[in-house]
């Protein structure tokens, strides 16, 4: 009687084939990968772009235009070329006529979730700040949010007081968020009840980038008054 045939086994694929197989895989998904950043990189810049200057015309009502600058220990130059160690940027908002509208700068400090990052507007006029806008924040919806819809909050940015101390060195005074209803000086932040910690984190991102960035700023704002042409 003869033994039942069996069916024919699958050849093993040598362990090789599969390497090579898996390498051309990665390969062609790597250059799918890089392809597609490379092809929406610029969309990608130039959204930003748009965002930032919406956010800078947001809390300089007056601006129509804008150049980015940076403040280094050896001065203020327009930004560009060579990366300095220590420089702030910031953006330089003229009006219709070319005249200096004011000045926005960005600030961050942790929230109650995350990092907030805003973005404000100055008055060399009044050495104040002017309005601010949010650029990226996690908080809990509906209460760390009121930092931008919250009416009597946003007051707090109609004219806070950033002066400078005598020596041009420093603050004159910290700005920072205290207690709902105790605001006492112009530098002072009323927070909003409920919503503390985000408050005071626009405070601290503030006085923190202005800590920086004035005392560069200010000795040379001749420079910034006119729009170069």
């Amino acid at each position: 009687m003869n033994a039942p045939a069996h069916p024919p086994q699958p050849q093993a694929t040598p362990a090789t084939s599969l390497l090579k197989t898996l390498g051309l895989v990665s390969t062609v998904c790597g250059l799918i990968i890089v392809g597609a950043y490379q092809g929406t990189y610029d969309a990608a810049a130039a959204n930003r772009r748009l965002a930032l200057e919406r956010t800078v015309f947001k809390v300089i009502p007056a601006a129509k235009s804008m150049a980015e600058w940076q403040a280094t220990p050896q001065g203020i130059r327009p930004a560009g070329g060579e990366a300095v160690a220590g420089a702030v940027k910031f953006y330089v908002a003229y009006d219709a006529a070319g005249v200096l509208a004011g000045i926005a700068a960005e600030g961050a400090a942790k929230g109650y979730a995350d990092t907030v990052r805003i973005l404000y507007g100055y008055s060399p006029a009044c050495q104040c700040i002017t309005g601010f806008g949010l650029v990226a924040s996690k908080e809990t919806p509906g209460i760390g949010d009121k930092i931008v819809t919250d009416k009597a909050f946003l007051a707090n940015f109609e004219a806070l007081d950033v002066k400078l101390n005598a020596e041009l060195s420093a603050l004159a005074n910290e700005v920072k968020a205290v207690k709902h209803g105790t605001k006492a000086n112009p530098w002072q932040i009323d927070a909003i009840a409920g919503a503390t910690v985000t408050s005071r984190a626009v405070g601290k991102a503030i006085n923190d980038s202005a800590q920086q960035l004035l005392p560069k700023l200010l000795p040379e704002m001749e420079k910034l008054q006119k729009k170069e042409s």
